[in-house]
């Protein structure tokens, strides 16, 4: 390190808690921006002049958009499997279609991707979605 930098290095340890928390206030005011930990600014530096950074979900819902006429017995049966409503419960939700309510809520994102392949598949139209 430069002698500058050791120099700076010795004056901070020689601070209080207090004296760290006011200079770091200070200079997020100068710089206008805001410290944040190492494990959250590492990943943010590398990609720096991207859109901010959006946690990703770990729960996902699986939405039946559309189910085509000739496809209905196949997508009926797919829906039953996974949620285990009876027949003329899934029909009628198949019947809906209307993504608006789930097939299957908060799951993770292997369970997720697996039935969105199993009911397109079957012939529907599927989306999924983080919560």
């Amino acid at each position: 390190m430069s002698q500058q930098l050791d120099q700076i290095v010795e004056t901070l340890s020689q601070l209080t808690v207090l004296d760290l928390a006011n200079l770091k206030k200070m200079l997020e005011d100068k710089w206008g921006v805001q410290a944040v930990a190492a494990a959250v600014a590492m990943p943010m530096v590398a990609a720096a002049g991207a859109a901010p950074a959006v946690e990703e979900s770990t729960e996902f819902n699986v939405y039946l958009k559309e189910a085509p006429a000739d496809k209905k017995i196949g997508v009926i049966k797919a829906v039953r499997e996974a949620t285990g409503l009876g027949l003329g419960e899934a029909k009628a939700f198949v019947e809906a279609a209307d993504a608006t309510r789930p097939v299957k809520e908060k799951i993770k994102k292997a369970e997720a991707d697996e039935l969105k392949k199993k009911l397109e598949d079957a012939g529907a139209k599927v989306e999924v979605r983080g919560v």
